[in-house]
């Protein structure tokens, strides 16, 4: 099974101008923690529930004047639809991600989450083990 046959393929997505507000409109709308930055079909950047609040809201900015490209996470890993689910399981564990894009020839073509992979792990041993790499436990820090 590949990527191709799980991702989702109807992808919202802002672009780099769009208000942090109008995002996470759309964020809700689709029920989805993160949303994708691109220009045209090209993905810049990722912004992401915990981008929203740690780079914007913690620092008191205004979220109706602060454009996305301004917090997005730029550092963009991603995923071929023809990779298999080990082989991006194996990506997001590595860099301990839960959703990832899905490029091809530099176009964003879907998105792919831990949940996309968790239904597909319980037939398949080895990625349900990958899979429980993922998400390492953290221990908040004491105030």
């Amino acid at each position: 099974m590949k990527i191709r046959d799980i991702m989702t393929h109807q992808v919202a997505s802002v672009n780099p101008r769009t208000n942090v507000v109008e995002a996470a409109q759309l964020m809700q709308k689709h029920d989805v923690g993160a949303i994708p930055v691109c220009e045209g079909e090209k993905i810049l950047g990722i912004l992401t529930d915990r981008d929203i609040v740690v780079r914007n809201i913690a620092h008191g900015r205004d979220p109706y004047s602060t454009p996305v490209q301004d917090i997005m996470t730029t550092k963009i890993t991603s995923v071929n639809p023809e990779m298999s689910l080990n082989q991006a399981a194996g990506i997001m564990a590595n860099e301990q991600i839960r959703r990832v894009p899905v490029v091809e020839n530099e176009k964003l073509v879907g998105m792919v989450s831990l949940g996309d992979l968790a239904t597909k792990a319980k037939y398949d041993v080895e990625l349900a083990r990958t899979l429980g790499d993922i998400s390492f436990p953290s221990e908040p820090e004491k105030i």
